[in-house]
């Protein structure tokens, strides 16, 4: 008799790293169920962080960023149907677009994020945004025929595709509303290397710039700032964050507060329907509150924990996110979010990218940086991440 605290049957919405590692991770811990793993984009499921990077450049074509390849879905007896919109789910059945319906025990939600837009550039032909490989293929071939790019938004997609923009022999201006670039992922010392480092390859960064039309006039677009500043590009890309995307969610009455709402063990607030990576709102393991994570390893390591979760292991997830960036032949690695009153120590050199850098709150180390350093990150990562959770 089937233990009845087992689901028979997995559907998985979301063909990223959280969902297509918890597809994966269900095999890996010998659940034989029925599991569907779902996906909006035509393409199979590919890694993300190369999109701003070697695809945009040419380094690697679209088949050699494959999480699995294709056969690999098949041989773990997973359902892959890409190209499929769910619209619709209730407490036993998701509706895909064709208004046929799938039946589930477990659902998980890994629906991801989508990138924030800028209203007045909606339309605009040669605006991008990047967030999906036919993102990074229409940029790159707009790239291909132009000789500038403009930038908005100075995080990491941003400088990242200005790296790989500048890597092409394009001209690349960059204009950030926040006082600094990398605001909040870097302390200032680290953010203002950075900065320096891309102003050694000729790549402009304004700051407090604050947009207010963005027009196309014959071959060139022009950005126009409320105080009066004009730059222009043959290209631009909108970099400005991302955004859960969450209607799934709303639409089922699911609870949610800038992504979905989710327990330690990606429980969400309706019965056996749990979410995953960039679209989860999670208990902050070491600042306390709540957080929604928006990288790469984040997102693997969380699909896995709540796949773990949803065949009934208790294993909440108490992971310290982590991610890395690559800029202009530089890995620069970071663990935790530096609160704005923590003490920072650095030891080596942030200018030469030779450096680890610990920011301390009230004597407890709550964030790290290295670059150059990858054994020594990797022990402030394993510090960092044993700290217990705050009371």
């Amino acid at each position: 008799m089937p233990d009845p605290g087992v689901p028979r049957s997995v559907v998985v919405v979301g063909t990223g790293v959280a969902g297509a590692t918890a597809a994966l991770t269900l095999r890996t811990e010998g659940y034989d169920g029925r599991i569907t793993l779902i996906g909006d984009e035509p393409h199979q499921p590919y890694r993300r962080p190369p999109l701003s990077k070697d695809v945009l450049t040419g380094g690697s074509a679209p088949e050699r960023i494959r999480l699995r390849p294709p056969a690999a879905w098949r041989d773990q007896d997973i359902e892959l149907l890409t190209g499929t919109s769910v619209t619709g789910f209730d407490a036993s059945h998701v509706t895909l677009a064709d208004g046929s319906r799938l039946g589930y025990d477990r659902l998980l939600l890994a629906t991801g994020g989508r990138p924030r837009v800028l209203p007045h550039a909606a339309g605009i032909a040669g605006v991008h945004t990047l967030r999906t490989l036919d993102d990074a293929q229409a940029l790159r071939a707009d790239l291909e025929a132009a000789e500038s790019l403009l930038v908005i938004g100075a995080g990491l997609v941003g400088l990242e595709v200005a790296a790989s923009a500048h890597a092409l022999g394009r001209e690349v201006t960059v204009l950030e509303a926040a006082d600094r670039p990398l605001e909040r992922v870097l302390p200032t010392v680290l953010a203002d290397a950075v900065t320096r480092l891309h102003g050694s390859r000729g790549i402009a960064i304004h700051t407090g710039v604050r947009l207010n039309a963005l027009t196309r006039k014959g071959d060139t677009l022009v950005a126009e700032a409320a105080d009066g500043g004009r730059w222009s590009a043959q290209v631009v890309l909108v970099a400005i964050g991302n955004e859960p995307q969450t209607r799934l969610a709303e639409e089922a009455g699911l609870q949610v507060s800038d992504g979905i709402v989710v327990d330690a063990s990606g429980a969400t607030s309706a019965p056996d329907v749990f979410a995953a990576g960039d679209v989860a709102r999670y208990p902050d393991p070491l600042h306390g509150g709540s957080h929604r994570g928006e990288h790469w390893n984040h997102a693997q390591r969380h699909g896995a924990a709540v796949a773990r979760a949803m065949l009934g292991h208790d294993a909440p997830y108490t992971e310290v996110p982590w991610c890395w960036t690559d800029q202009h032949q530089i890995t620069l690695q970071m663990i935790g979010r530096p609160p704005e009153s923590a003490d920072l120590l650095v030891d080596g050199d942030p200018d030469g990218f030779d450096f680890t850098a610990v920011a301390h709150r009230d004597g407890t180390p709550v964030a790290a940086f290295a670059a150059g350093r990858p054994g020594d990150f990797r022990r402030l990562r394993e510090g960092i991440g044993r700290l217990p959770a705050p009371s």
